[in-house]
C-alpha cells in the first residue's frame, strides 16, 4: 500500500470536500426557491382577499300619532287661605263679675244669643237712682212753670218787672234741660243694665271661653277690655290669595276681574270639590312683592271648612279654546328650546321647535310650532334622532276620559287647564 505524503493528503481531502459541496448545493437552492415561492403565494392570498361587508342594522321601531285635538279651559293655579267672612272679638261693655256662661265651647251660635252674664246689681241700682233724678227734675220744672204763669198774670197790673219775668223763664228752660239730662242718664243706665248680658253680635262658630264664672272683667276701649271669646262667621267663607301682575292683567283683559268662578281643593283632596266666585280685588299692587290681593266667596253650609285652612285654587283665565295635545314624555329639551320629533312619509325624522302650554291630565298643550297633521313620535324618542330613518308604527294619543284607566293626578305647574270637550 502506497503511503501519501501530508501535502498530498490535504490536497485530496480538499478535493473531496469540494465534490461533496458541489453535490449538495443544487438541493439547497431548490429548497430556498420553494420556501420563497410559498411565502409569495401566501402573501398574495392574504392581500388579495376582499373583506365581507357587515350587515346594516334595521331601522329602529318608533310609535307615531297625530296630536290630540280638544277644547281646553286654561286655569291659573294659586295657593290661598280660608278666612272668616266676619270675625268678632267679644269684649265686655261694662265691668263687673261674670255670673254666668251660657254656651258650649266651639258651638254654633246665632246673632242675639246670650253668652255671658255680668252681675247686674250695681247697674240696676244706678238705674234706679237715675230714674229718681228724673222725678226730682220734673218737680222742679213744674214749680218753675207755675211761678212763670203767676208772674205773667201780674204783668197786666204792673206788679212784676220784666226782669223777674225773664228770670222765671230761664228757670223753666233750665228745668227742661235738667229733665232732658236726667232722662239721658236713665237711658245710659238702662244700657249698662242691658250690657250686663253679653250677646252674640253675629252668627257663627264660637271659640272657647277665655273667662269662667266668678272672674272680674274690665270694660275699656279696644284691647284694653277683657277678651271673653271670639266668633267667626263660617258661611260663607272668604278664600284670600295673591296673584301676579301678569295674572291681574290677563283677567282684566278677559273681563274676569269680578264674579269669575274659582275651584278649590284641600291638601288631602285630588279633585277641586269646592267652588266660589271672585268678589274682591285690591285697589293696588304691593310695591314690594309685585302681587295683588284678591278673594273669593265660598259657600260653607255644612261648616266643614274652617278659617285658616290652606287650599289650591284655580282661576279660569279665558274661554274654552281648541288646542293640540301630546304626551309630556314626547317633549325633547335642547338647552332653552322645546322640541318634538316628527316623521315624514319616507320615515325620516325631523325636529320641530314648539311653544308649550300647561299640562292637561298628563298631556302637554302645544301652543305653536305643530300642525294637526304632523306625525309625532310618542314612543321610542330615545332611539330616534333628526335625520335618521325609522320604522314608524301607528299609535293614538288618548285623553283620560277616552281611556278605560283612571287618569293620574296632574303635576303642579304654574298654569293648568282642563279639557272641555
Amino acid at each position: 500500500m502506497t503511503e501519501l505524503r501530508p501535502s498530498e493528503f490535504d490536497t485530496l481531502q480538499g478535493h473531496e470536500i469540494e465534490v461533496v459541496e458541489h453535490r449538495r448545493s443544487p438541493w439547497r437552492k431548490l429548497g430556498w426557491i420553494a420556501l420563497i415561492a410559498g411565502a409569495i403565494a401566501l402573501a398574495w392570498y392574504l392581500l388579495g382577499r376582499s373583506p365581507v361587508p357587515a350587515a346594516a342594522p334595521p331601522p329602529p321601531v318608533v310609535t307615531i300619532a297625530t296630536p290630540l285635538e280638544r277644547e281646553i279651559t286654561e286655569w291659573a293655579e294659586l295657593i290661598g287661605r280660608f278666612e272668616a267672612s266676619r270675625s268678632v272679638e267679644l269684649r265686655p261693655r261694662v265691668s263687673g263679675q261674670v255670673t254666668g256662661v251660657h254656651f258650649t265651647d266651639g258651638q254654633f251660635v246665632r246673632a242675639g244669643q246670650r253668652l255671658f252674664t255680668i252681675d247686674p246689681r250695681p247697674y240696676t241700682a244706678a238705674l234706679a237712682e237715675a230714674q229718681a233724678g228724673i222725678a226730682t227734675t220734673r218737680s222742679d220744672l213744674a214749680l218753675a212753670r207755675s211761678d212763670l204763669e203767676r208772674a205773667l198774670r201780674l204783668v197786666e197790673d204792673d206788679a212784676v218787672s220784666q226782669s223777674e219775668i225773664d228770670a222765671l223763664r230761664a228757670r223753666v228752660a233750665a228745668g227742661q234741660a235738667a229733665l232732658a239730662a236726667a232722662q239721658a242718664r236713665v237711658r245710659s243706665r238702662e244700657l249698662d243694665v242691658e250690657f250686663t248680658t253679653v250677646r252674640a253680635p253675629i252668627s257663627g262658630r264660637i271659640s272657647d271661653r277665655r273667662v269662667d264664672a266668678g272672674n272680674l272683667v274690665a270694660a275699656g276701649e279696644g284691647a284694653g277690655a277683657t277678651l271673653l271669646t271670639t266668633i267667626n262667621a263660617i258661611d260663607p267663607l272668604y278664600f284670600t290669595f295673591e296673584g301676579s301682575e301678569a295674572l291681574f292683567l290677563r283677567t282684566r283683559r278677559e273681563g274676569l276681574d269680578s264674579a269669575a268662578p274659582v275651584d278649590i281643593k284641600l291638601q288631602d283632596e285630588a279633585d277641586y270639590n269646592w267652588h266660589g266666585t271672585l268678589d274682591f280685588t285690591d285697589n293696588g299692587l304691593d310695591q314690594r312683592s309685585g302681587t295683588i290681593r284678591a278673594r273669593a266667596v265660598v259657600r260653607n253650609a255644612d261648616g266643614f271648612l274652617a278659617p285658616g285652612m290652606f287650599g289650591n285654587m284655580r282661576l279660569a283665565s279665558g274661554e274654552a279654546q281648541p288646542a293640540l295635545l301630546v304626551p309630556d314624555t314626547a317633549v325633547q329639551t335642547d338647552q332653552t328650546r322645546k322640541l318634538l320629533l316628527v316623521v315624514d312619509r319616507e320615515g325620516k325624522v325631523a325636529a320641530k321647535e314648539v311653544e308649550l302650554g300647561p299640562l292637561v291630565d298628563g298631556l302637554r298643550v302645544v301652543r305653536s310650532g305643530l300642525s294637526r297633521s304632523d306625525q309625532v313620535v310618542i314612543d321610542g324618542t330615545q332611539m330616534a334622532m333628526p335625520g335618521m330613518t325609522v320604522n314608524p308604527r301607528r299609535g293614538r294619543i288618548t285623553a283620560p276620559a277616552d281611556s278605560a284607566e283612571p287618569a293620574a293626578e296632574p303635576r303642579a305647574t304654574p298654569g293648568a287647564a282642563t279639557i272641555s270637550g
